[in-house]
Parts: structure tokens; C-alpha cells; sequence
């Protein structure tokens, strides 16, 4: 078996940028043009159906980065678009799931948070990166490191509000 690491790591830094891209334009713009993505709206349990931390403007920041970070790094604009969609949909089934639990908005909850963000991206990729299981593993595996990592350098930057 062969497991195409540049293939994996232009993936994992690509979701890492997709990741990030929320957080960086909160930095850049402040509150300014954030509005939730659920509209204040509950689900039929009472809460919120994704948390005041979700906002369109992140939203839309995630294919944004995600398409020009594979600019950057030679990968055709599908690439990012991909990613930049299965970060979004990972983001929102964490929130979501994290409000059904009772979790605040940007509380932690390891595995919850960087599972979906990191393997949807990548199942989205499986065909054109030729992807197997064994590196959806690893590559999630690793993304869990190194979101660890890197959030705690955000954090140390002033970037981030929380270390995790």
C-alpha cells in the first residue's frame, strides 16, 4: 500500500486554513457583519440550533481561505472548494451536536470538534486524492494534533479568545 503523504498534507493544510479562516476574520473585522447562521432561532429542545458563535460571515470566510490557500499550494479551485464545503458542514454538525449536549458556544469538546471538520473535507477529496482509509485515519488523527497545536499558538498570538 502506498500513502501519498504530499497528498495528505496539502489536505491537512488546507482544512487548517478552512479552519482558521473564521477565526482570522473575526481578528481582522471584529463583530462587525456577524449575524448567526441560525438566526437566533431554537431547535424543538430549546436551543439554539447552532450558538451565536456560527456566523454567516465565518461561514462564508471558510471557501474563501480554502480556495485560495489551493491556489496557493498549485491544487485546482474544486480542491478548495471541496474542503471549504466539508469544513462548513463539519463546523455546523459540531456546533449543533455541542447544543444538543448542553455545550456552550466555543466550549471544548474534544473529538466533536476537529471529527467532522477533518473527515468530511476528506471524504470529499477521497476520489480526486485517491484517498484510502487508512490515510482518512491518519490525516484526521493528525488534525486533531495539530489543531490542538496550533489553536494554542492563535491563542498565544492574541488571535484566538480561547486555547483550544
Amino acid at each position: 500500500m502506498y500513502i501519498s503523504m504530499q497528498d495528505v498534507g496539502i489536505a491537512l493544510l488546507l482544512i487548517i486554513i478552512a479552519n482558521g479562516a473564521p477565526i482570522l476574520t473575526r481578528f481582522f473585522l471584529g463583530e462587525r457583519l456577524t449575524f448567526p447562521v441560525d438566526c437566533h432561532r431554537n431547535f424543538f429542545d430549546g436551543r439554539r440550533l447552532f450558538g451565536e458563535s456560527k456566523t454567516w460571515i465565518g461561514l462564508i470566510s471558510i471557501p474563501v481561505f480554502s480556495t485560495f490557500g489551493a491556489w496557493l499550494l498549485g491544487q485546482e479551485p474544486e480542491t478548495g472548494v471541496l474542503v471549504g464545503i466539508g469544513v462548513m458542514f463539519g463546523d455546523l454538525c459540531s456546533s449543533f451536536i455541542k447544543r444538543r449536549l448542553g455545550m456552550k458556544p466555543s466550549s471544548m469538546a474534544l473529538g466533536i470538534d476537529q471529527i467532522p471538520e477533518s473527515l468530511f473535507p476528506l471524504l470529499l477529496l477521497r476520489k480526486s486524492m485517491d484517498f484510502d482509509a487508512l490515510e482518512i485515519v491518519l490525516a484526521v488523527v493528525s488534525f486533531i494534533v495539530l489543531e490542538l497545536l496550533v489553536s494554542r499558538l492563535l491563542y498565544w498570538l492574541h488571535i484566538r479568545k480561547q486555547p483550544y
